[in-house]
């Protein structure tokens, strides 16, 4: 293990630690706003950086590259069609979610049908974040941390020992990490981290460049160019980890799910003074995922012309950095993981805190006709917050065993939480009559006739696709029982403006510049692999 690498990653770590306290030490985090919502008052930068990292962590830094390296750049659409998800969430999501002065999505879902609906997409999202969000997190962290330091090799354990010990230490640092500041202090390292991406992500590729040039970049660019080009492609084929088609079924979908209704990112914008701050931070965060391949999707490349074959290919990336980096830049890329992999994580933390306090725990208090105050429904917080930290730390090393790589597999089962709720809340967004009772026979619909295609009998069709096909039967259903059942008194939707909802006047300007950027991505890579 380097010296100089380990320095570095604890300077800048340190740093960043001792500034988020300094800039968090007088907020009042002892109210329910303050804790989850950060007291309604994060600048566009906070926001736009918020719902970055809290998307991009280590699950990207090691699962897009694994895909590059072991297929093609054709995993680059999960990023751009974000692009597209998230200017249509901020012109017509987010106006909804800001007037109505909700703190979870599930609230808006409680309003429009009712408060069952609310509770079972709470538990839905609990048990997403149980089993998916958190553990994935630590296993790609930890998976990051072992090929940037070399753990097992340098204390001589087993690889499986060293994922269980990296977990472990990064479950516990991120949960004191989310006990102690909540929102706010997420939001300060979020800006920090932003920063040092951005360098690092001209940085890597130059080094990555570099290497393969032999000290020239122009020949190591001249290298990836004239070689091994298929893993260049963006259109993925049928038989590729992400085919092209997808990118207009399924993935939009699963995109407009995330950044609309995914509870961790959503948390991020409600946070915002008002609506046209959350629409400019939404734009910052465009610009981040169209420059974020240089990070999670190039070193994957350049990698292709590095190695011919790897036991592991999740290791594919830290591995790239450690061989091609200086010391100094290896702890700067370690300090950028351990950060990213932390507000990924604690953004999951505090939401799914959010979640239960306020849906679940709060109104059972109020069924047992008993009260609390914000200082006791906190202490209940972080009780079920250390629970779930737990859980995760235990469930996450298991994730060595997924079969198809771990991206894919992640994407897969996330399949049985995103689409599912997605469509009974844009249909609850669209109709008026539609009935609570369509909302849960729509959710069991989905949910069991997905896993059934996953599991009992396979289709044959990527997993995007039968998700696309399921949420239009799934429409069709509970339009069908909109009509027969229909609500006796039409939804009429309360306005309860909590900050200004005047929207941002320059959003349609971005707009258009933000999605010519990203059809430019394609067309510069697919005009690259056919040079």
């Amino acid at each position: 293990m380097n010296a100089t690498t380990l320095l570095t990653f604890l300077l800048i770590t340190g740093t960043i630690g001792v500034i988020s306290w300094y800039q968090t030490r007088k907020e009042r985090l002892n109210t329910i706003v303050g804790f989850f919502l950060a007291n309604r008052n994060l600048g566009f930068i906070a926001v736009g950086s918020g719902l970055l990292f809290a998307n991009i962590n280590t699950v990207l830094f090691v699962g897009e590259n694994e895909l590059v390296y072991a297929n093609n750049m054709s995993v680059i659409g999960w990023g751009m069609t974000s692009v597209a998800a998230m200017l249509i969430v901020s012109e017509f999501i987010m106006p909804i979610y800001l007037r109505t002065g909700i703190a979870t999505t599930p609230d808006y879902l409680e309003r429009r049908y009712d408060s069952s609906v609310k509770r079972i997409v709470s538990l839905i999202f609990l048990v997403n974040y149980i089993v998916n969000l958190l553990p994935s997190v630590l296993y790609g962290g930890a998976v990051a941390f072992n090929g940037l330091f070399h753990f097992s090799d340098h204390y001589g354990i087993s690889y499986w020992s060293s994922i269980w010990i990296l977990v472990w230490i990064m479950g516990t640092v991120g949960g004191l990490y989310c006990l102690l500041g909540g929102l706010r202090a997420i939001a300060v390292s979020d800006v920090l981290l932003g920063a040092a991406m951005f360098t690092g992500g001209i940085l890597l590729p130059w080094f990555g460049l570099r290497y393969l040039g032999h000290g020239n970049i122009s020949e190591g660019l001249a290298v990836i160019l004239s070689s091994k080009t298929e893993h260049m492609r963006v259109m993925g084929g049928p038989k590729d980890s992400v085919p092209f088609s997808t990118l207009f079924t399924g993935m939009l979908l699963v995109n407009l799910y995330y950044w609309g209704t995914e509870q961790y990112i959503v948390q991020q914008v409600l946070g915002s003074r008002n609506l046209a701050v959350c629409q400019k931070g939404i734009a910052l965060a465009c610009f981040g995922k169209i420059l974020s391949p240089l990070l999670i999707n190039i070193p994957g490349l350049i990698a292709v012309h590095m190695y011919s074959s790897l036991h592991n290919t999740a290791e594919v990336f830290p591995r790239m950095v450690s061989d091609v980096s200086p010391p100094v830049f290896v702890g700067y890329m370690a300090a950028i993981l351990f950060g990213a992999t932390f507000t990924t994580y604690n953004a999951g933390l505090n939401s799914a805190s959010t979640l239960f306090i306020l849906n679940v725990y709060k109104p059972w208090l109020e069924k047992q006709q008993r009260m609390a105050d914000d200082r006791q429904l906190l202490r209940v917080a972080k009780r079920f917050e250390l629970s779930i930290c737990l859980l995760a730390m235990f469930i996450a090393p298991f994730i060595i065993f997924a079969k198809g790589g771990f991206y894919n597999y992640l994407q897969m089962v996330g399949g049985f939480f995103s689409v599912p709720i997605f469509t009974i809340l844009l249909v609850g967004f669209l109709t008026r009559r539609v009935p609570p009772l369509a909302a849960k026979v729509g959710l069991a619909f989905f949910i069991l006739s997905y896993g059934f295609t996953q599991t009992v009998f396979p289709t044959g069709l990527h997993f995007l696709h039968v998700l696309a096909i399921l949420f239009v039967i799934t429409c069709v259903i509970m339009l069908v029982i909109g009509r027969i059942y229909p609500l006796p008194v039409p939804y009429v939707p309360v306005v309860s403006n909590v900050v200004d909802v005047a929207p941002w006047k320059g959003r349609h300007v971005w707009t258009v510049a933000l999605l010519a950027m990203m059809v430019g991505v394609y067309v510069l890579f697919t005009l690259a692999s056919r040079a």
